[in-house]
């Protein structure tokens, strides 16, 4: 049960290109910032808008054929969706929001409603099977809202921004059941999200998606060794630079940026005047100072403070400097060196510390 997307759909003005493979069994992750066309991508996989142009196929069967003007309607696709804002009917209880998928497909209504209260049950939310929605807390309406998904067994799960609404108590405990639900689902299932560490634990695979266009696809492993964009680099907290290599002294080398420079050790499979060369940086491999630091570090640059971003017992400190840098210090440090938004400071790494990758 194989989905093979490689469509152009179009929202208004806005136009999103993709072309990926999911396997069943497979959770892929589709990633971007707000506005990169997901919500795009997954109505026409939904069958809610037609691509124009492009096919889309899902076990060998064609949902979508914008050059043979083939495109099913929603209602007869084997797909079951999760919406953002979950669209469940408000004049219909939990338990007839569920059944409806089978009503409409047309099982008799007592059976489709035993289906659907067997569901209730699995997903924990039973005892709220006669509530209408408005009487549902969140963590109760998503699990509702996967139900209705799930119930007439669909070939592909379509979860869009699951838990986004949720506040942080009751998004942990309904990732859980997120997670249990995509592992006892043996179709092709498809999550989603602008939220790192809900792609991270939950999908095989990443499709990240910027602008309306697919810019890396990997498993989290790989994305988070080898971002290809600044977004990518940000998504798992790395800094990221890219531009010109240049030759320096032996063993030494420059990434030219837009932004300024970075000291790198030379790559010896790059050859000098390669364009598009990829800088990364760690943020705890960058040191913070308040007056211009001593010693072997090649890469000193200044610049002021534009945020500090407290995780833990850590924090992150984005630096406006040329090119702009983020440093990851302890909560100490910060104390200790007075930083605040719009204090000057010196941040310093050192060439070795920046891994280089070809474009």
């Amino acid at each position: 049960m194989s989905l093979s997307v490689d469509v152009r759909a179009r929202r208004g003005s806005f136009a999103v290109e993709a072309a990926f493979d999911a396997e069943p069994g497979e959770t892929v992750a589709l990633l971007g910032p707000n506005g990169a066309g997901k919500s795009t991508l997954i109505a026409t996989l939904a069958g809610i808008e037609g691509p124009e142009r492009g096919r889309v196929t899902l076990d060998g069967e064609v949902l979508d054929d914008a050059a043979a003007e083939v495109h099913m309607p929603a209602e007869r696709r084997p797909v079951g969706v999760v919406f953002q804002d979950l669209l469940l009917f408000p004049h219909l209880s939990a338990l007839e929001n569920v059944a409806f998928p089978l009503r409409a497909r047309g099982m008799a209504h007592g059976e489709a409603r035993r289906h659907a209260a067997a569901l209730l049950e699995r997903l924990g939310v039973s005892e709220r099977a006669e509530a209408r929605p408005r009487d549902l807390s969140g963590g109760e309406a998503q699990r509702v809202a996967l139900a209705r998904a799930l119930v007439h067994e669909p070939r592909l799960l379509l979860l869009d921004e699951p838990l986004s609404s949720l506040d942080v108590r009751t998004r942990a405990r309904t990732r859980a059941l997120v997670r249990r639900e995509l592992a006892a689902f043996s179709g092709v299932r498809l999550l989603v999200t602008h939220d790192p560490v809900e792609a991270m634990s939950l999908a095989d695979r990443m499709v990240l998606i910027e602008d309306g266009r697919v810019t890396q696809i990997g498993t989290p492993g790989e994305v988070r060794e080898a971002p290809r964009t600044h977004y990518a680099a940000e998504l798992v907290g790395l800094n990221f630079f890219t531009g010109r290599l240049e030759r320096l002294e032996e063993g030494a080398g420059r990434i030219v940026t837009a932004d300024g420079e970075v000291v790198v050790a030379w790559p010896e499979e790059l050859e000098a005047g390669t364009e598009g060369v990829i800088g990364l940086l760690p943020p705890a491999d960058v040191a913070l100072h308040v007056v211009r630091p001593e010693g072997s570090a090649r890469n000193v640059l200044r610049g002021h403070v534009a945020v500090v971003s407290v995780e833990g017992e850590r924090a992150r400190v984005r630096v406006d400097s040329s090119p702009p840098v983020v440093a990851e210090i302890t909560l100490g440090s910060v104390s200790r060196l007075g930083l605040a938004e719009g204090a000057e400071v010196w941040a310093s790494f050192k060439a070795v510390e920046v891994q280089v990758l070809p474009p």
